[in-house]
């Protein structure tokens, strides 16, 4: 069973508080007054995050609530002027359309579906090729510097094998190569310690993509099929993507929250 389905299987089994659905609802009340109390106590920079977050969250609605309007706004169409004479009581009616309305539903779904994919992190700082490699001087040679060391997580699968010393262009150190990620489901709330099966995209480069670069914002493939995730078929999921939101290679794990 996972880990945090023990309180839905307690109310399956009997059902829930009998003051629970007014407790919720008081609960809901109050949230506005501890909300604001909390607007009002905050200093420095958590004050700054938290005004930043609530601004969104107000702009987020007001924008849906406006589509909503639109939804059921009849608009005047000018274009339909009816041919003859019209009966004194009719003259005041106009003829209406019901186009506007038409796009703005497809607009809405359109929004809704792209919300599906959209990622916890949509803006991450690039990083330059200074910060993630770092150069590496062997031989007599010392101008032609060419070798590279990577100072980033890196993942490297099973089957890969290292060049010779001689012919290696891109050195991923055994320390910094990373195996697992602490993964969290935002729906079940809970986080689960999973295989990499590979790196997706790294935003700032499609060479960090290749060499397996994990970086804050990188969106890597995961191994979910220890969750018993299933399709509507009935077919086991294998992989699912998730993106990476902290700094590996300062905290010496990868976090991740995966993408529902």
């Amino acid at each position: 069973m996972p880990q945090n389905e023990h309180i839905e299987l307690h109310r399956k089994r009997h059902g829930y508080r009998l003051d629970f659905h007014e407790r919720k609802r008081k609960k809901e009340g109050r949230m506005a007054h501890d909300r604001a109390k909390k607007a009002k106590k905050l200093i420095g920079l958590k004050a700054k995050l938290y005004n930043k977050q609530r601004h969104h969250e107000k702009i987020q609605m007001k924008k849906t609530l406006k589509m909503h309007d639109k939804r059921n706004t009849k608009q005047k169409d000018n274009e339909k002027t009816p041919d003859g004479a019209v009966p004194a009581y009719l003259l005041d009616r106009e003829s209406q359309s019901r186009a506007k309305v038409l796009s703005n539903m497809i607009k809405q779904k359109r929004k809704e579906k792209a919300g599906k994919w959209d990622v916890p992190i949509p803006k991450v700082r690039a990083q330059s090729e200074a910060e993630v490699f770092r150069v590496v001087t062997t031989g007599k040679r010392k101008k032609k510097a060419w070798k590279r060391m990577c100072t980033k997580v890196c993942f490297v699968p099973d089957n890969f094998t290292r060049k010779p010393p001689k012919y290696e262009r891109f050195i991923r150190p055994m320390a910094l190569r990373f195996k697992k990620a602490h993964v969290t489901h935002p729906e079940l709330k809970a986080t689960f310690c999973l295989p990499v099966i590979g790196v997706k995209k790294n935003p700032s480069s499609p060479m960090y993509t290749s060499l397996g670069v994990i970086t804050k914002g990188t969106v890597i493939e995961i191994n979910v099929s220890e969750l018993g995730l299933v399709t509507q078929g009935g077919k086991v999921i294998w992989g699912k993507y998730a993106q990476v939101t902290n700094n590996p290679e300062n905290d010496g794990c990868i976090n991740a929250v995966l993408l529902v």
